[in-house]
């Protein structure tokens, strides 16, 4: 006798479609990663190198936590307004506070 299982296939279909959203949205939520504790020396080095990028006009890769993950922007930059708390590179805008890395290119 040879059994043929479908795994989740089969119970999808018995539920309704909210009930489909929120086991995704769980899901989704499981894989969340948290915003990393940036020392003093690790924000120093942030520092140096929007420095030395806006002072050089040199290209700058930079990483940042938004929206439960890491994202990196590669690029001139533009500006970084320290009143507002903000870095503008090629039309983006972070905030300082969000930045995790910098490397120059």
């Amino acid at each position: 006798m040879s059994v043929n299982d479908r795994g989740t296939i089969k119970w999808t279909s018995l539920m309704m479609p909210e009930h489909v959203e929120i086991l995704k949205e769980i899901h989704e939520q499981q894989e969340w990663k948290e915003k990393p504790f940036i020392s003093e020396f690790q924000k120093e080095e942030i520092n140096l190198a929007l420095q030395l990028a806006l002072k050089d006009d040199l290209t700058i890769e930079l990483e940042y936590f938004k929206n439960h993950d890491y994202h990196k922007v590669k690029g001139k930059l533009l500006s970084v307004d320290v009143l507002n708390q903000y870095v503008k590179i090629d039309g983006d805008y972070l905030p300082l506070d969000s930045l995790t890395g910098a490397w120059l290119d």
